[in-house]
């Protein structure tokens, strides 16, 4: 049972706090360095592997966030169990050694895999992340704080986009025919980035882990058997054993029938994209699959964690207000640098520079602000942090309009930095939004649910279906746009969110309650 401690409302957070945060913000943006990079070395990468648009978005998006989001969910769960100091440290670890194999590839198919071993990694950082923010900052300044950290995405890929360019570019100059080893200039730049992650590891390892709870006044007891939880959400989650963790939960037939009817739907769409998109829909598939699974098991483990997260409708409704946000964000991210190259004959080096430079500066800025804005709405409104999401689907769609129709470099690149502002302020209200909504012994696998939106949803898509219509009609300018279609489904979603979050989050514990948690 959890122990009941005066919970500190009104205190500041401590100076150390301050530095967890800081370290934090240089590994998400290392996180995002090593998914990232893959966009600026794409043409390289097609040239040299003889690679469609369709299939960078596949490496880019779906091998990468496939695995990041299945492996998420039993992570999170160890980062709401374990030391979550120990465990970054550890995925940090795998994911910047796998980034390193990526630049030793000689085939799609080994790329392919080397993108799936850092989507694991990579899927041990927000989970632990997230959690640690939640019990160092105290809630009115958490949106801020989760603000800041995740303002790593664009200093990342901004940082990503100008390193790998210029990397690529300088070693291609110097080594025309092959470098050391062979390798060229793409390989060489997935080499540069993914090494320095080891070092960045073990500075993480010092950091003190902190009692969890300790911001809202209720520390949670530790743990029993961390391992053995761990290991009963993988067979959950994880294809073919979710069969056994379905036998374990008594729920073989539902399994086995939303096996069936995935199949299914598998097969359909192959058979209308192409035999070339077997992989992709394969991995949709899996973890459309995976994640029905996961969410059957929850409820049978554990039914409070379940009623929380996949049991309030207002949850859901940012979990996919956010994930469209991100369908859109991703696809840009993915073939902006691609786009640049081909429409206005660029180099990789310029594409980085006035790509990823204004990059760095309006993704901090606008996730920064964002999170204030909605940390200020949150104190004179319920759904003051949602509001903040709604704007963050609506204000960016002009500037992407502008930038990927303009004949004018210099247009497309003030555009994109703008549109950039103007979307990415919805990520730390989204994210504070749903911490909100459950107990602090929840938080990990409540961001680890939130970023399935960002993953099954966005990253897993958006960038595929955009470099497929892209490959189907010869534009990526219409590739792109095309995703703009969703908006009205983004804007339901989030109004949806706007009326339900107050009564959902007004009644969190004694839903939890309700559903067996000892409060």
């Amino acid at each position: 049972m959890a122990t009941e401690l005066r919970a500190p409302a009104e205190a500041k957070a401590s100076p150390y706090a301050w530095y967890v945060l800081f370290v934090l913000f240089l590994v998400y943006a290392l996180n995002f360095i090593d998914r990232q990079i893959l966009t600026i070395l794409a043409p390289h990468i097609r040239r040299d592997l003889g690679l469609a648009q369709a299939d960078i978005g596949f490496l880019y998006g779906t091998a990468f966030g496939v695995f990041y989001a299945l492996f998420g969910i039993p992570l999170g769960r160890l980062a709401d169990n374990w030391h979550r100091v120990r465990l970054m440290t550890i995925g940090l670890a795998l994911w910047s050694a796998m980034t390193a194999l990526s630049g030793l590839a000689r085939s799609g198919v080994q790329l392919a895999g080397a993108r799936i071993g850092v989507g694991i990694g990579e899927a041990t950082a927000s989970p632990s992340a997230y959690s640690l923010i939640s019990d160092w900052f105290p809630k009115r300044q958490r949106a801020t704080a989760l603000a800041i950290y995740s303002a790593g995405i664009y200093f990342g890929g901004g940082f990503s986009l100008f390193i790998g360019g210029s990397i690529a570019d300088k070693w291609n100059l110097a080594y025309p025919q092959g470098g050391p080893w062979g390798l060229i200039g793409w390989q060489a730049g997935f080499l540069a980035v993914g090494l320095p992650g080891l070092l960045l590891a073990a500075w993480v390892a010092t950091l003190r882990e902190p009692l969890r709870g300790r911001s809202d006044g209720v520390i949670a007891p530790k743990h029993p058997a961390p391992f053995r939880s761990f290991l009963a959400e993988l067979v959950t989650i994880i294809p073919p054993l979710t069969l056994i963790g379905a036998v374990r939960n008594r729920a073989l037939t539902a399994n086995l029938i939303a096996l069936a009817v995935t199949a299914l739907l598998c097969f359909a769409a192959i058979r209308i994209d192409g035999p070339r998109s077997i992989y992709q829909w394969l991995a949709i598939a899996i973890g459309g699959y995976a994640v029905f699974s996961w969410a059957s098991a929850l409820r049978r483990r554990d039914a409070p964690t379940f009623r929380l997260i996949v049991g309030t409708p207002a949850f859901l409704c940012i979990v996919l207000a956010y994930g469209l946000n991100a369908f859109l964000a991703y696809a840009i991210a993915g073939f902006a640098p691609s786009y640049a190259e081909h429409v206005f004959g660029v180099t990789a080096r310029e594409a980085g520079l006035f790509i990823g430079g204004p990059a760095i500066l309006a993704g901090f800025l606008g996730v920064t602000f964002g999170g204030i804005a909605a940390d200020r709405l949150r104190q004179r409104h319920a759904s003051g942090r949602i509001m903040v999401v709604l704007f963050g689907a609506i204000a960016p769609v002009l500037p992407i309009a502008i930038a990927f129709t303009t004949p004018d470099k210099t247009m497309f690149y003030l555009m994109l930095p703008l549109a950039q502002i103007l979307g990415s302020c919805a990520l730390g209200s989204a994210a504070a939004a749903t911490q909100d909504l459950v107990l602090p012994r929840m938080r990990g696998t409540a961001t680890a649910a939130f970023f399935i939106g960002t993953t099954l949803i966005g990253l897993a898509l958006g960038p595929y279906l955009a470099g497929r219509i892209a490959d189907l009609t010869g534009s990526l300018s219409i590739g792109i746009l095309s995703l703009l279609a969703t908006l009205p489904l983004a804007l339901a979603a989030a109004i949806a969110a706007l009326r339900l979050v107050p009564a959902a989050e007004a009644s969190r514990e004694a839903r939890a309650q309700l559903a067996g948690e000892p409060i």
